[in-house]
């Protein structure tokens, strides 16, 4: 990968590392703060909670002697507890020595099992709260959409095309098909394969109390909705609301037709031509190979440009219920860990390239470039990525939130924590895993195409 390559157009280089360290900043944050708090509830006492690392640029000591820090190297952070030797929460063994028997029950080697486990779990657990909130806020905030069907706003289409939709206007039926609930994914799904494939459609809808019969363009047209970080399309610089109206110089009016255009290019060179602000604008594109998460929990291996598409209009939408809306968090973030785990299993397995996973670098990147999609992009961003740090800590290897766990699992079964000199040996080895992880993930990020 060339890494000039990797400065997206956001800003620049620095840009993207301020937008890097603000999405990190917010994630360790919560993580951190999980364990804090819950430690601090269950009794457990914090000498120093910290964003970042290295030398101390600010610090303050709070009333219960927690020394509150910043540091200068933002990409990560830590809370050291009483009795823990490290940012690890490694034992500080003549710490322990040295501490009365009565101030023992505040640190974290010497708490009770329950507390030290409620205390491990929090971090990952405030991640994934972190991202359902997130989820949750987008719904209640963006609504859904609205049953039956109806026009929320136009979109900006090219003026050849024909547009008599309004506003206001519920949509009953389209090139002669009824149109079902829009909730209904499977049942929507049949129905958009079923729509006659020509340029301008017949749509029956409802308007002032009657049903009228109005044209318009293809209900699902080649516009770009969102851009995917690191794809094709955001490497050439296709922005939202661009409409693709020809490919090697035939038009087209259907985003599958440009899917099936892509999906058979084998990887080779498209002609695009894109309406933009009332200009056409040629575009040069090479799809990138994708691995993708199935229904069935495998992947598919195909060739995309990384652009959503979406309909003619914004459907109209209604605020759903508290409990809908966090459903949707829920559902969301469940939707993200779930993939997260298959998508390693299957590039353990050798069944997609190992390149999927991204380092320090191809995170700065996505960083960089959904911050310049806007402020929802960048905070949905956090969010997924919130849930893939919390899941990352799960993960059974000493040093991380997971590897402790597993130690407090075998203390519950055996009745004592593994020796002194074992947890010292163990959690050399989950640090080296660790890192090692980190530097495959780097590697990554440099030479994987």
């Amino acid at each position: 990968m060339d890494i000039l390559g990797l400065i997206p157009q956001f800003g620049g280089v620095i840009w993207t590392l301020i937008a890097f360290v603000v999405a990190l900043s917010v994630i360790v944050a919560i993580h951190e703060y999980g364990h804090y708090i819950v430690g601090r509830w269950t009794g457990i006492e914090a000498d120093v909670f910290s964003l970042g690392f290295g030398p101390v640029l600010f610090s303050r000591v709070d009333k219960h002697g927690t020394k509150w820090q910043f540091a200068l190297l933002p990409f990560g952070g830590y809370v050291k507890f009483k009795g823990d030797a490290n940012a690890a929460s490694g034992k500080d063994v003549e710490a322990m020595e040295a501490t009365p028997p009565e101030e023992l029950r505040k640190t974290m080697h010497g708490a009770p099992l329950w507390a030290r486990t409620l205390t491990v779990a929090a971090g990952p657990a405030f991640n994934f709260a972190l991202s359902i909130l997130v989820f949750t806020g987008f719904a209640l905030t963006n609504g859904v959409t609205a049953v039956p069907l109806a026009v929320g706003e136009l979109r900006d289409m090219p003026p050849e095309q024909v547009q008599d939709l309004q506003p206001g206007d519920q949509i009953i039926e389209i090139g002669g098909l009824p149109v079902p609930d829009f909730t209904d994914a499977e049942a929507f799904d049949a129905f958009e394969t079923k729509l006659p494939r020509a340029s301008v459609l017949d749509y029956k809808v409802q308007r002032d109390g009657e049903d009228i019969i109005v044209q318009g363009p293809y209900l699902m047209p080649p516009l770009v909705v969102g851009v995917s970080p690191q794809s094709a399309a955001m490497d050439i610089e296709i922005k939202t609301g661009d409409v693709i109206t020809a490919i090697d110089g035939a038009p087209i009016y259907a985003f599958e037709q440009l899917k099936d255009a892509v999906e058979g290019s084998d990887g080779r060179v498209l002609l695009l031509n894109v309406w933009r602000d009332g200009q056409n604008i040629d575009f040069a594109l090479k799809p990138k190979r994708t691995d993708e998460p199935q229904a069935d929990g495998g992947f598919a291996t195909n060739w995309r440009i990384g652009i959503a598409g979406g309909m003619i209009f914004e459907p109209a939408t209604t605020t759903p219920g508290f409990g809908t809306a966090i459903w949707s968090g829920i559902t969301q973030t469940e939707m993200i860990l779930s993939g997260s785990v298959s998508g390693l299993w299957h590039m353990i397995t050798g069944a997609i390239s190992t390149c999927n996973m991204s380092g320090p670098i191809g995170i700065a990147q996505v960083s960089g470039e959904m911050a310049s999609q806007g402020a929802q992009n960048f905070i949905w961003f956090i969010a997924v990525l919130s849930a893939a740090v919390g899941l990352l800590n799960l993960f059974p290897i000493p040093a991380l939130d997971g590897g402790h766990l597993v130690f407090y699992a075998y203390e519950a079964v055996v009745g004592k924590p593994p020796s002194d000199g074992a947890l010292r040996i163990l959690m050399a080895v989950g640090i080296s895993l660790v890192l090692t992880l980190m530097a495959f993930a780097l590697w990554n990020d440099i030479f994987c195409p």
